[in-house]
């Protein structure tokens, strides 16, 4: 078993529970969850990394986790992005609800928190009445881990063993691809698998990925600052 303190933990005992009971995506089994306390199966690892092989596994599980439609953007309740809370207000519309509640709102918390200033945000605000020319709406909101990055899967003789760390809602799934290229997650064995199974909107890895990575990198910011600012100054300029 493995015991992880701290606070908070009931949202993530409650995703975690989500993904067991909705989805096949593997996910360590749960004994606990309270705001404290989080008890959790141990899942074993090897640290072979995520070969070709592991990726291509990845692809299909992930995959068939944004299979999992819904009616609307959001979830029924609020989530956690790691440390930070994650609004989730259901939505019809999925460029409103990347705009409000993903975008514009991690932006003015970091703004709050002094990890940008008024020239950067007041940009990311012109960026945010172009995205309905920019992204589209996607089809359906799917099911998202909604941290998919090498952190949070665990791999074992070259398959995934489970994915940990969830910060589930449901979105375009392209934001969780955008995110799984931020840090060199995946490459192009999980991108070819994945575009076998679900195949990728044109204009994603031109365009869209970069915007959607703004999301994250907010994320960064309001933790770390320092270089993710830069980026995302990078990446809004680019748009406006």
């Amino acid at each position: 078993m493995v015991a992880k303190r701290g606070a908070g933990l009931a949202v993530e005992g409650r995703m975690l529970r989500h993904l067991a009971d909705h989805s096949s995506l593997p996910v360590p089994e749960l004994f606990h969850a309270d705001d404290r306390l989080l008890v959790m199966s141990h899942v074993a690892a090897d640290g072979g990394g995520l070969t070709t092989a592991a990726q291509e596994h990845a692809a299909e599980l992930v995959a068939a986790l944004h299979g999992i439609g819904a009616e609307r953007y959001g979830f029924p309740y609020d989530t956690v992005i790691g440390p930070l809370p994650q609004p989730n207000p259901e939505s019809d519309n999925w460029i409103a609800f990347f705009r409000d509640h993903r975008l514009l709102g991690m932006a003015r918390r970091a703004l709050d928190e002094k990890r940008i200033d008024n020239t950067l945000m007041a940009a990311i605000e012109r960026l945010a009445g172009l995205l309905p020319d920019l992204i589209g709406e996607p089809a359906l909101p799917s099911l998202i881990h909604g941290d998919l990055w090498g952190g949070n899967i665990l791999v074992r003789d070259g398959r995934v063993a489970a994915f940990i760390d969830p910060a589930i809602h449901h979105a375009d799934p392209e934001i969780e691809l955008a995110f799984s290229t931020l840090f060199g997650t995946f490459g192009q064995p999980f991108f070819h698998r994945y575009g076998e199974i679900r195949p990728i909107r044109p204009g994603f890895f031109e365009v869209r990925r970069d915007l959607y990575n703004l999301y994250p990198l907010l994320v960064h910011v309001r933790l770390f600052g320092g270089g993710y600012r830069s980026q995302v100054a990078r990446i809004v300029g680019r748009f406006t």
